[in-house]
């Protein structure tokens, strides 16, 4: 009688690349984080520091039905206050075409946005997300930090003692690149949400950043 075959837990890692299709790896099995490092066009990377220098508050949360047709998301009124800078309409445009490739990428049928301006921050200690994906991107300011497999024990989570001292080991997505981050709640991946953070601002500094959340 054969034995039976086990099957492998593949090795957990994260995968950069400069195309759009690298967030396409975020589907594979042992890959919890997929990072398409871009160029921000420079009028959508001068609309956000634009934005940040005005000192104004901003916050925004919306759950997007996505309509079947595969007709735009609507974004109408989305950072309304700030529509008269330049580069806005380039922003809204980028906001809807990641939006349009997450939900066709996961099949997603609703989508949670939140846009944000931060001047500290919004979760300060390493920590996994207790969702199946996210996606965050940075459109002015510092960018997320992460860390590989192995570098943080996971059962010391939420320890300030336990983060690692050593600054070599902690990753940062840079302000422009798009990250899919892998949650706790993707089937086969429980016990393996990447390990991030929220960076602190320097003094005086802020970040521009958007999330989108797949609700189902």
């Amino acid at each position: 009688m054969l034995a039976p075959r086990l099957k492998l837990r593949p090795i957990i890692h994260q995968v950069q690349g400069e195309m759009p299709q690298t967030l396409a790896r975020i589907l594979d099995d042992g890959v919890n984080l997929a990072v398409w490092q871009r160029q921000l066009p420079a009028h959508i990377a001068n609309f956000g520091r634009l934005l940040l220098s005005l000192n104004e508050p901003l916050a925004e949360s919306l759950v997007l039905e996505l309509p079947s047709d595969d007709s735009e998301p609507n974004l109408h009124g989305l950072a309304s206050g700030f529509s008269d800078l330049e580069g806005y309409e380039g922003f809204i445009v980028d906001v809807s075409w990641l939006i349009s490739a997450f939900a066709c990428l996961l099949g997603a049928k609703r989508i949670g946005l939140r846009l944000r301006v931060l001047d500290k921050a919004m979760c300060p200690r390493f920590h996994v997300d207790h969702v199946p994906v996210r996606l965050i991107t940075t459109y002015a300011g510092i960018g997320s930090q992460w860390l590989k497999e192995g570098a943080m024990d996971r059962r010391q989570l939420g320890k300030p003692e336990a983060e690692p001292k050593d600054d070599s080991l902690i990753q940062q997505v840079v302000s422009g690149d798009v990250a899919l981050l892998k949650g706790e709640k993707w089937h086969g991946n429980e016990g393996f949400g990447l390990i991030h953070r929220s960076p602190q601002p320097a003094p005086g500094e802020r970040r521009l950043i958007v999330t989108l959340d797949w609700l189902n």
